[in-house]
């Protein structure tokens, strides 16, 4: 993988928000811009100040002369237009990405820090094809018969656009920095058949080892802060450029939720803190991940277990492919 690029998403977040607050210091509306400019709709401009569309750069600078803007901003706003909107380079790293996932590896993309907590899944970034399949699946029964799929989204394409995701943790160069706090229920016995489990626990314990990957288990019988109990999957997500804002996502299992807040993302920085705080450390997480494989590999047919008891790796590897070779 190359340097990590900026994030598409969150540069047109901020493209959006740059756009909205020139329009306000030039005392203008929307329907004022619109007229002014002779856009045919009103809702090409409402899509820019809200990041729903890629920008296009002439009409980036048509609004900054609008607004006149002065030229570093014009500069940098045309320059931040231009990531943007200009998606080949992006795309050719996912050349499987499907919609459903595109919107994840493009917030992701750029990230320099990410924090995830989910309460009965392992999540996106850590799956293996097996469990992520068993995952999609399940997910899609019970949604059935709510619509047609798209084109593409068939469940082995789904998949390889999760595992495409999972490459910027094995990235050579600028890797972000990940930290996950995992539920022991996740990795329970309702999660998935053995076999599938123990690829996943055999995954988790290569993964731990990388320099900048984190993870914590937490037992299901270690209470939380003053008996806290988190209400939901969650994740935070630190981006390299410091004027790009800091995002929370909400999973809620059938619909997302991301937000720039302060107010409730610090609330949840703080309970990603608590969770850190009462989970196994990572020293001791890695000993519990390799114990339990070891103990489900007693549990799976041998036909399907290729590696043989588990053990600790004796040392950290990359490569340019897949997270692990097995």
């Amino acid at each position: 993988m190359p340097p990590a690029a900026p994030s598409p998403i969150m540069r047109r977040r901020r493209l959006g928000l740059e756009l909205r607050r020139l329009r306000e210091a030039a005392g203008l509306t929307g329907d004022q811009v619109i007229e002014r400019i002779g856009w045919a709709s009103a809702s090409k401009l409402s899509r820019l100040e809200n990041g729903r569309s890629r920008p296009d750069p002439q009409d980036v600078a048509v609004l900054l002369a609008l607004y006149g803007a002065d030229e570093a901003l014009h500069t940098e706003l045309l320059g931040i237009a231009g990531e943007a909107g200009d998606m080949r380079g992006w795309l050719k790293n996912f050349p499987v990405m499907t919609q459903q996932q595109r919107s994840w590896a493009e917030l992701e993309a750029g990230c320099v820090e990410i924090s995830e907590y989910n309460p009965v899944l392992v999540p996106g970034l850590l799956q293996t094809p097996g469990y992520a399949k068993m995952r999609i699946l399940s997910a899609r029964e019970v949604g059935a018969g709510a619509g047609e799929p798209e084109p593409g989204d068939d469940i082995d394409t789904e998949v390889q656009a999760r595992m495409a995701r999972q490459s910027l943790l094995n990235r050579e160069a600028d890797a972000p920095r990940y930290t996950a706090v995992l539920e022991e229920a996740a990795l329970g016995n309702r999660a998935g058949p053995p076999e599938v489990l123990h690829e996943q626990l055999v995954q988790l314990c290569e993964l731990a080892l990388l320099p900048n990957v984190t993870l914590h288990v937490l037992l299901r019988d270690t209470p939380v802060g003053n008996w806290y109990l988190p209400p939901t999957a969650f994740s935070v997500y630190r981006f390299a450029d410091p004027l790009d804002p800091e995002t929370l996502a909400i999973e809620g299992g059938f619909t997302d939720v991301m937000s720039t807040e302060v107010i409730p993302l610090n609330s949840y920085k703080v309970v990603f803190e608590w969770l850190c705080t009462a989970a196994l450390t990572a020293s001791e997480t890695l000993s519990w991940l390799i114990e339990s494989t070891g103990r489900l590999t007693e549990a799976v047919p041998p036909s399907t277990v290729a590696f043989g008891p588990a053990t600790a790796p004796t040392q950290r590897r990359r490569d340019s492919g897949r997270l692990t070779e097995r």
